[in-house]
């Protein structure tokens, strides 16, 4: 019983230490290492170098396609660069059974002592996240110490001589291999308590190459999952990882069927003996074989899930969430990502109905001006789902750049809201000059128009800036805002004159007057936006007052 006990202690310290260890790296390299998935996958091959390396550091294949998952269903990414960094994340993520087969269970210990020092005595959030990256690594280690040692202990007790002999299968050994790696949600946990039952004598090499390929069909569960929720062509990337591994197992089967005492015989060669080293070399050639094999039929791969996933995503704008998705919130790593894309589309609805209410306010058009609350009512579902999602994502653990921003994008889904409210506002003034027959003269529609195109214009910048996270169009969003304030202030008093020679009537003039000061404050808010990249404000730009419009 003793024993027992000592083995699930140690299965637990080894879990969760791993899970501490992945989990650190990607929060404190996650925005950093987004950025290079972002700028170096444009074609398949330079996905793969980029998928080995991202994998490598965070030490977690299924993070990266969770990632990658929500790339694609962000836009940011195509499926053949999709395709790219999972073939390459397969071959990253043998890093971690190659650290373990060094067996560095002597100097744990010590890792878990720098870890703990720079948790409790450091209080910089960088040495904080790599202080559980120490502290992860150290608990791996030393969880597999205490599983060697009661695995030691217990391996000649029948019941689990029994248990391990049953997998003498190989189609049962990949099923086996597919549901641990299911359940623990990570390859190299599996691969890892592999070669701790090879090196205990309980496994041999041939079943467990059978059970390392039933785990590669098993991580793809993850990314699977995460894009139940997301658009077509993430779920068409989820299904790409899974044809991928599902491909290479298929062609190992033929190749064991006929060769698998020369490929054991081999690997062990060149493993000078040690089985724990031959497991960790021969998932490492298995996977680097696959991308060999595979990489050059990965198009038809990517039709294959086109036929199964047909169609494409209708782009309505009924009270639909794109990017974030209904079902699953992703990875925390592309969280804030999700929530950035799902804001510029927010935005730009709430630009295209500024425009559209300013046309109603001209044309007078009814299906127009219906059409402008609608459109309000989509833009208030919007911002009350983001702001939800923003609250959830700001209870979890997220990369430092990504926790700092959040503050900011409850400011911008405010900022946006803001915006369609004026866009409504303008309807309702389309409204009462319908029923009022209120008419404008040719003078102030021509100063209306003008006004408008120099509101789109800092709406555009503002949310390229946002969204792209790029300054290039600072300096014209300050030069447009303070024209648009010395265009405001020129418009009234042009409104002034013409009351006073009576070339408008005062309804009109009163219209006039609360459209363009609304455009101004629109302008306000686009300013807000692009600023919240910034982490200060310049201070002839303070954030505008959110008061009720």
């Amino acid at each position: 019983m003793k024993e027992v006990l000592m083995l699930a202690g140690g299965l637990g310290f080894f879990l969760y230490g791993m899970k501490m260890m992945s989990e650190g790296l990607e929060k404190a390299a996650g925005s950093k290492l987004r950025k290079i998935l972002e700028v170096f996958t444009k074609n398949r091959f330079i996905g793969v170098i980029v998928g080995i390396i991202f994998t490598a550091i965070i030490q977690s294949s299924n993070a990266t396609t969770v990632m990658v998952v929500s790339f694609v269903n962000s836009g940011l990414m195509n499926l053949a660069q999709a395709s790219g960094v999972i073939m390459g994340a397969s071959i990253g993520t043998t890093m971690t059974g190659q650290l373990i087969a060094f067996n560095l269970s002597d100097i744990a210990p010590l890792f878990v002592i720098m870890g703990v020092v720079m948790l409790m005595f450091i209080k910089k959030p960088i040495v904080n996240k790599f202080g559980e990256v120490f502290l992860g690594f150290g608990m791996l280690f030393m969880g597999l110490s205490t599983m060697s040692a009661a695995l030691s202990i217990i391996k000649d007790a029948p019941v689990i001589v029994n248990t391990l002999g049953s997998l003498a299968n190989p189609y049962l050994a990949i099923l086996v291999g597919y549901l641990v790696t299911a359940v623990l949600q990570s390859n190299s946990a599996t691969v890892g308590i592999l070669m701790l039952l090879a090196q205990g004598g309980l496994l041999e090499l041939p079943i467990c190459l059978y059970l390392m390929m039933g785990s590669n069909i098993g991580c793809t569960t993850s990314a699977l999952l995460a894009s139940l929720g997301g658009r077509k062509d993430a779920r068409r990337t989820a299904l790409i990882h899974l044809f991928y591994n599902l491909t290479g197992m298929l062609i190992f089967c033929v190749v064991f069927l006929f060769a698998l005492n020369p490929v054991v015989d081999w690997v062990l060669h060149i493993s000078g003996g040690n089985i724990s080293r031959a497991i960790a070399n021969a998932n490492t050639i298995m996977k680097i074989a696959w991308v060999v094999m595979i990489f050059p039929i990965m198009p038809w791969i990517i039709k294959l899930t086109q036929v199964v996933v047909r169609g494409k995503d209708e782009e309505g704008e009924d009270f639909e969430l794109l990017y974030i998705g209904d079902k699953s919130m992703f990875s925390p790593t592309t969280a804030v990502l999700e929530a950035t894309r799902e804001l510029e589309h927010m935005g730009n609805m709430a630009m295209t109905n500024l425009v559209r209410s300013m046309n109603a306010l001209i044309t007078l058009d009814e299906k127009e001006i219906q059409t402008v609350y609608r459109a309000e009512k989509n833009i208030d579902y919007l911002n009350n789902a983001i702001t939800n999602y923003l609250v959830n994502i700001n209870q979890m653990t997220l990369p430092i750049d990504d926790a700092r921003s959040i503050g900011g994008l409850f400011h911008v889904a405010n900022d946006i809201e803001r915006i369609g409210d004026h866009a409504e506002n303008i309807a309702e003034a389309a409204l009462m000059v319908r029923d009022d027959q209120v008419k404008f003269s040719s003078e102030s529609k021509r100063e209306l128009s003008e006004m408008l195109d120099m509101v789109m214009q800092i709406m555009t910048y503002a949310l390229d800036m946002f969204s792209n996270n790029s300054k290039e169009h600072l300096q014209e969003i300050l030069d447009l805002e303070n024209r648009i304030d010395v265009k405001e202030r020129d418009l009234q008093q042009s409104h002034v004159e013409r009351l006073t020679r009576n070339a408008c009537t005062p309804e009109a003039g009163m219209i006039f007057s609360d459209v363009v000061s609304g455009l101004e404050r629109v302008a306000d808010h686009a300013t807000n936006i692009a600023f919240s990249i910034l982490d200060e404000e310049p201070e002839e730009d303070k954030r505008v007052e959110q008061v009720p419009v």
